[in-house]
């Protein structure tokens, strides 16, 4: 079954466009955690946008003692410490011990994830495999976000990484822009079912996320492997018109839907 995590960012964006403390980020994700979110994921940014450090704790507090919610840190690892109070990546992970840290090589001013590490050189993988090391040490399964290109899946794979997260803007815009039936939606599907066939032979988990939503979820699954989606800004925004519990149920739904089209093809 895949697993659905919640990215929350856009629950702590709201809040702070007023700076108060609503909507509550933690009471959120216990509506979100009672209604079936299997994990929850916070992408804490150095400008503090939304997730803010405290944010980071308390969520901890509350997702570490539930054996069956999985709390997941994405972020730029070299991201260090900033005058505004951001104590840098590696101190939040080393403090919270997620269960799951998705690296992701954002800058500071990046609207959103729209990329996979490019592992050009041997340097950027030795320093990946070093990061790795340590936050494995610390108990984390570590992920890295990617582009479903095998040569990089590959170099992946050598920093001892447990998983890779599949950046799915490019499916997801295919989608939006020509329909799921049209040929260039179909030959992204494939794209990406290659890249995870690659990655499952090479022992890497696959995760997926970015722009997944009700529309174009259950066909991405459906291609089978998919260990975890995160989702944020999509069901944040499908809350507002059907509340947080119905849609984390149709999203619950949408990936058992996928789950099913992939166990048949497998039969």
């Amino acid at each position: 079954m895949t697993a659905l995590s919640i990215n929350v960012n856009k629950i702590a964006w709201l809040r702070n466009a007023r700076e108060g403390s609503r909507p509550h980020i933690v009471d959120c994700a216990k509506t979100l955690i009672d209604a079936g979110a299997q994990g929850i994921t916070v992408h804490p940014r150095p400008d503090q946008r939304h997730i803010r450090p405290d944010d980071v704790m308390r969520l901890a507090e509350l997702v570490t003692p539930l054996p069956d919610v999985e709390y997941n840190i994405e972020g730029n690892p070299t991201a260090g410490p900033r005058p505004n109070g951001y104590p840098g990546f590696n101190a939040l992970v080393q403090e919270a011990r997620p269960d799951q840290c998705t690296l992701v090589p954002d800058a500071d001013d990046q609207l959103t994830s729209d990329h996979g590490f490019e592992f050009a050189t041997d340097d950027e993988v030795e320093r990946v495999a070093r990061l790795v090391a340590q936050y494995q040490s610390w108990g984390c399964r570590v992920s890295l976000f990617m582009d479903p290109i095998e040569e990089k899946i590959a170099r992946a794979r050598t920093t001892g990484a447990d998983r890779i997260e599949l950046y799915t803007g490019p499916y997801a815009d295919a989608v939006a822009e020509v329909g799921l039936n049209h040929q260039r939606s179909q030959l992204s599907i494939e794209t990406y079912t290659e890249a995870t066939r690659y990655a499952r032979q090479l022992g890497l988990g696959v995760n997926a996320g970015h722009d997944l939503n009700l529309d174009n979820l259950a066909a991405f699954v459906a291609m089978g492997d998919i260990a975890e989606v995160s989702i944020g800004h999509a069901l944040i925004a499908d809350a507002l018109e059907f509340g947080m519990a119905e849609t984390v149920r149709r999203y619950r739904e949408a990936l058992a839907q996928g789950d099913h089209q992939a166990s048949q093809r497998t039969e």
